[in-house]
């Protein structure tokens, strides 16, 4: 599983933003989604959630998996 269509499409949505293009002084992308992402249009904030909920879901948690693989968090 590949979070890169999702990514790719979240980029074009921040790059098309009135953030980036309207913006005065000039933002860059990161920062938009950083600092200003209130001010992204709600395509963009849908995006980056299930952008985020993608890449968390390649992560598995320290519990997953047979016995003798789990992390010992102690």
């Amino acid at each position: 599983m590949s979070c890169k269509g999702i990514r790719e499409a979240l980029a074009d949505c921040i790059m098309r933003s009135d953030c980036v293009l309207k913006s005065n002084p000039p933002r860059s992308p990161q920062e938009c989604l950083k600092e200003h992402y209130d001010e992204l249009p709600q395509e963009c904030q849908l995006l980056r959630k299930s952008f985020f909920e993608c890449k968390r879901g390649m992560v598995s948690t320290p519990l997953e998996g047979p016995p003798s693989r789990r992390c010992r968090c102690d």
